[in-house]
């Protein structure tokens, strides 16, 4: 049953398209960061290990948060890692031998693309497609990925 909230069908569409990318791309980075706190090595094992881990927990948060926006705009969510990597804008990790900082630096890179991108999908989903509660949502999932953000610069710093 299509939902009746004053947005149109075209636009919740539309809408759902945009948070199917999303999706995409927080499940990429869940995984890269699972694959991360599985393989980190060194001096600081503990510390990395343990941040990594809090890193995915909350994108495994976001995943299920998103899902859910897409289910309450009447549409499904992606659910097959072919899905993802066809539509994710961000790139797999295939390697495993990485130091702690060039792991960080690449989750600081993907969080940025994010952010970046996160940032222009609040204006569209407020000005274009009518659909304020998805932008209000959209900006605090924004505001949590810089402050992930933040957190990753001060460990590179």
């Amino acid at each position: 049953m299509t939902p009746n909230i004053g947005i149109s069908i075209e636009s919740l569409l539309k809408t759902s398209t945009l948070l199917n990318t999303l999706l995409a791309d927080e499940y990429v980075l869940y995984t890269k960061t699972r694959n991360y706190h599985w393989n980190v090595t060194g001096p600081n094992f503990i510390e990395y290990h343990t941040f990594f881990e809090d890193l995915y927990g909350f994108v495994d948060e976001q995943i299920d948060a998103i899902a859910e926006r897409i289910r309450t705009l009447g549409h499904f969510p992606l659910a097959s890692l072919h899905e993802f990597l066809a539509v994710t804008r961000l790139l797999e990790t295939k390697h495993q031998q990485s130091a702690a900082l060039e792991m960080l630096q690449e989750l600081l890179s993907d969080h940025e693309t994010i952010i970046r991108v996160l940032r222009q999908d609040i204006k569209t989903t407020a000005d274009e497609l009518g659909d304020a509660a998805t932008s209000d949502f959209l900006t605090g999932l924004m505001a949590e990925h810089e402050k992930i953000a933040w957190k990753i610069r001060a460990y590179l710093s």
